[in-house]
């Protein structure tokens, strides 16, 4: 069996970044057939990524909103709809607004838009976290198994320190869910946070960093 890494990584290394992946507005909906199933609580999980916003707002680190959205003609799913997944996301859907009123979505916040599940695939994302010299990105948001897990890989592969606010996302299943955190545990030890630990973290953050306060 292979040995756990070695190097010990505080939850925030350099300076952080929340990314609150694909909370939109039909989570929070009484929706009889989703194009997209959801596990038990997925609402009230989605829910908790509220105090993780409030407190990165009240200590000055930044907020970056993703939204997964797809032209009316389906021309950018590609091969998005091989798989479990029937049409989502459209655009001028209300479903697919970012669930404003329940995060607290501001004008002036910061929003990646998506035609993928990784929230760096063809996107500005990386061009922002350049500018805003990002090292740690705090992951909320869902699904799980889909965006986050796929967001969570590509910032891993360049090189960003990742953490999950693990009662912060949500997933297609409850296997699928675990599963997901499982596997980016793997790729990164110490990824899977709870959200007490992250708001912690955020707070000390702000304490200590310069930048920051």
């Amino acid at each position: 069996m292979s040995e756990p890494g070695t190097n010990k990584r505080d939850l925030i290394e350099g300076r952080p970044a929340l990314i609150v992946i694909d909370i939109l507005a039909g989570a929070f909906r009484n929706i009889e057939n989703r194009s997209i199933d959801h596990m038990p609580g997925y609402a009230d999980r989605m829910l908790k990524a509220r105090p993780a916003i409030d407190t990165a707002r009240e200590c000055g680190i930044p907020i970056i909103f993703i939204q997964e959205v797809h032209r009316p003609d389906l021309v950018d799913f590609g091969r998005e709809l091989d798989g479990s997944e029937t049409v989502h996301c459209l655009e001028n859907d209300p479903n697919t607004e970012i669930a404003a009123e329940q995060l607290d979505f501001r004008p002036e916040d910061y929003l990646i838009k998506k035609r993928r599940y990784s929230a760096f695939f063809g996107t500005d994302l990386e061009i922002l976290l350049r500018g805003l010299k990002v090292d740690t990105l705090l992951l909320c948001g869902g699904l799980t198994d889909v965006c986050v897990h796929y967001t969570f890989v590509d910032g891993h592969q360049s090189d960003y320190f990742c953490r999950v606010i693990e009662d912060a996302v949500a997933g297609s299943s409850e296997r699928a869910h675990n599963a997901s955190l499982e596997a980016m545990e793997y790729l990164q030890a110490g990824a899977r946070r709870s959200l007490a630990e992250v708001l912690d973290s955020i707070r000390a953050y702000h304490r200590t960093s310069p930048v920051a306060a």
